[in-house]
């Protein structure tokens, strides 16, 4: 599905310094602030330069017309086409929901400090794209994160992942039902429910900014 953004990267001089993550993470964002958002917004929240922000728009306006800009109140940026809505709908089936979680509750699955910020979203279908964990982790730390921890639904509990999921689940695996019952709640929210094989990524960082990328990059690796 992600040919769509190929138009994105081509360049007959030099590649662009954003990535995949960067593309989709922002149309999510374009989602949440429907009145438009301006270029110097976009670049705190994907955390990348000016010059990068800049292509990027010009690139998501010029290139597939994925956004727009309000000409009649400039001061509200840019927003979504209908050609974007169409195409993040599409991502929205596999990755419906990218959220801020509550660290407090969070703690006993995550790696940091008290003062880790992390995000979580749904990657629905993907349990047999995942073995370990450990490249979800990777990708969350590549994008600056402090890393990703996954979960998967099997439909009674949340399980953490293994090499291969044939093998009996030792209640070391199983993840206590408060959790599950916070994530269902969450999900509930947004008219979203949790099915078997879904997988649920929780990524952390020092910064909301840096965990938001972490989970959504660690979720890209699933799809």
């Amino acid at each position: 599905m992600f040919e769509e953004l190929d138009n994105l990267f081509q360049s007959s001089t030099i590649r662009p310094t954003f990535e995949k993550v960067h593309v989709l993470l922002a149309l999510f964002i374009f989602d949440e602030n429907r009145e438009g958002i301006g270029r110097y917004r976009l670049q705190k929240e994907l955390l990348i330069g000016e010059g990068t922000a800049k292509s990027l728009i010009k690139k998501l306006n010029k290139n597939i017309n994925f956004i727009n800009v309000n000409n009649e109140r400039k001061r509200r940026g840019h927003f979504l086409t209908d050609l974007g809505f169409k195409y993040l709908n599409k991502v929205k089936k596999m990755i419906p929901i990218v959220k801020e979680g509550k660290s407090s509750i969070l703690k006993d699955i995550i790696i940091g400090t008290e003062t880790i910020y992390t995000y979580f979203c749904l990657i629905k279908n993907a349990a047999y794209k995942i073995s370990n964990g450990v490249s979800q982790r990777d990708a969350a730390i590549k994008i600056s994160g402090s890393g990703a921890t996954c979960l998967v639904y099997n439909g009674i509990n949340l399980i953490f992942p293994s090499k291969t999921h044939l093998e009996p689940i030792g209640n070391d695996m199983v993840v206590n039902k408060a959790l599950l019952r916070y994530f269902e709640s969450e999900f509930s929210k947004e008219a979203i429910k949790l099915e078997k094989n879904d997988v649920i990524v929780i990524g952390s960082g020092d910064s909301p900014q840096k965990a938001r990328l972490a989970t959504f990059n660690a979720a890209l690796t699933l799809i």
